[in-house]
């Protein structure tokens, strides 16, 4: 005759199972932020030259893409590490792009209200805070985070812009920006005016 496992018991073991038992995902908490999934050039370095190296996948190309926007709206996909800008007849200019490392990413819809060319570079108080060794302002140039061109995000701080290290392209490194190597950030600047819609998505 089989014995019955008394009920205090059972209850016992379910506590403990819960207990042990790890958090989801979502839920769980860091002693600190997690890393970047990529080491970032520091402010001044000019990593230029390595915009050679870009991986295939990750240069300037046109592709397919089947969508409801309007021809020359800016869709970012954050997972996926490329920016498209929409051109029509189910055709888009993609870019790779380095985007927010975990905890700064961000999704939502904005326009471009403002353009730059050579952009110097001012870390909001935010960033300052998290990384107080940086400088607090540096002008425009091949070693600026900036890189060549700067297009702002609606009243946010953050903006699609170049990058003194090309390395990171395709890496989540930043603090919520979106980098693409010089060469793209300039061709991108010239097909966009002030005014156009950007939607980032992020899952």
């Amino acid at each position: 005759m089989t014995r019955a496992t008394p009920i205090y018991l059972i209850a016992t073991l379910s506590l403990i199972a819960q207990l042990i038992a790890p958090l989801p995902a979502a839920a769980q908490a860091y002693d600190e932020p997690p890393a970047p999934t990529a080491r970032d050039a520091d402010p001044g370095i000019d990593h230029t030259a390595l915009a050679a190296e870009l991986p295939p996948e990750f240069r300037r190309t046109s592709v397919f893409y089947r969508t409801s926007y309007a021809p020359g709206t800016i869709i970012v996909n954050t997972a996926d590490r490329f920016l498209y800008l929409i051109m029509g007849n189910n055709v888009a200019l993609r870019y790779g792009i380095g985007v927010g490392r975990a905890g700064f990413q961000w999704g939502g819809v904005h326009v471009i209200t403002r353009k730059a060319e050579w952009p110097d570079w001012r870390p909001p108080s935010e960033m300052i805070a998290r990384q107080p060794y940086l400088p607090r302002f540096m002008a425009g140039g091949p070693g600026n985070p900036l890189g060549a061109r700067a297009l702002y995000i609606g009243t946010t701080e953050y903006r699609i812009h170049g990058t003194n290290a090309p390395e990171t392209i395709g890496q989540a490194v930043s603090s919520g920006c979106f980098r693409l190597v010089n060469d793209d950030v300039i061709d991108l600047y010239s097909r966009v005016p002030v005014g156009t819609k950007v939607v980032v998505q992020h899952q």
